[in-house]
């Protein structure tokens, strides 16, 4: 007889003979000492990497391997970091666009790429838009337009390349510098939802008002950066005072970077990205009394 959390003790004479049993003197109950869950939940997770272990691998089904690992040429290794709902991305964006609170609470240890990866995608798509909106009216009237698809290769290579490069990149530095709360994940996370603020600056920075644009571009610039020093502070100051005001200057820097790129390359007349004058000049008309050159195939 036993209840769970307890052992039963019952005297048991020589012979083997429960003999004379009295449950209310001689049953007692002592606390157990076996382990409800010996491997301690997730059997013992390494996050000094920065890359926690898959949300889905709970060390108990069949289908969790052996001590619920993931490989990295596996795709149940990379479905670790989409785990997330609907309801908890729009809660992250909110809070992304009107930071109340600190983003590594709402994430609630649980980051997630999937919102990063969508985000840097709307914003490519709206920047690639916007800026041929704004080359198509640069050139209206002046003959046929061409989509240039420099648009959309440029603002890949930028958006994909800071929003997961620069991560990476302040990730190291600050695991170099001593910083142990680093991660990774989470450093995604957060250059990823940074970008949100962007698809409104994207869809209403083709203007012809330049001023207005910069206005636009301006604010865009200061709502992230805001949110990103504010979150990155407490893992930036892990580090010693020298060190953190280095990394502060460059975590703005960057930032600053990007927006001057995204106004200039998309949304400046003239752009480096897909310069209007890259079309040959049509030839000029005839003189008056000179007739035109025609050649003669034989």
């Amino acid at each position: 007889m036993s209840r769970s959390g307890y052992d039963a003790v019952v005297d048991v004479d020589d012979e083997g003979d429960l003999g004379h049993t009295d449950l209310q003197e001689d049953l007692e109950f002592h606390n157990s000492t076996f382990e409800t869950n010996p491997r301690g939940g997730k059997g013992g997770s390494n996050t000094s990497s920065g890359l926690p272990l898959p949300v889905t691998a709970g060390g108990t089904g069949s289908s969790s391997g052996a001590g619920g690992k993931r490989f990295l040429w596996t795709i149940s290794y990379y479905a670790q970091f989409f785990d997330v709902d609907t309801s908890s991305v729009l809660s992250r964006c909110w809070a992304a666009l009107y930071p109340r609170a600190n983003f590594l609470d709402v994430l609630e240890g649980n980051p997630d790429l999937y919102g990063p990866f969508w985000i840097a995608t709307t914003v490519v798509m709206i920047l690639f838009l916007g800026g041929t909106i704004d080359n198509y009216r640069a050139v209206a009237g002046s003959g046929d337009f061409a989509y240039d698809f420099k648009l959309l290769s440029g603002a890949a290579g930028l958006i994909y390349g800071y929003t997961f490069v620069i991560p990476v990149v302040l990730y190291l530095a600050l695991r170099y510098f001593g910083s142990e709360s680093a991660n990774l994940l989470e450093c995604w996370a957060l250059y990823g939802y940074a970008n949100l603020i962007w698809i409104p600056v994207a869809l209403i920075s083709w203007s012809p008002i330049a001023i207005l644009n910069w206005t636009f571009v301006g604010v865009g610039f200061g709502l992230s950066v805001f949110f990103l020093l504010r979150n990155l502070y407490p893992v930036l100051s892990a580090t010693d005072q020298q060190t953190s005001k280095i990394l502060l200057f460059v975590v703005l820097g960057l930032h600053f970077g990007l927006s001057i790129a995204i106004k200039v390359l998309f949304f400046a007349h003239g752009s480096p990205v897909s310069p209007v004058g890259d079309k040959p000049a049509a030839p000029a008309p005839p003189a008056d009394g000179e007739k035109p050159a025609m050649l003669f195939f034989l």
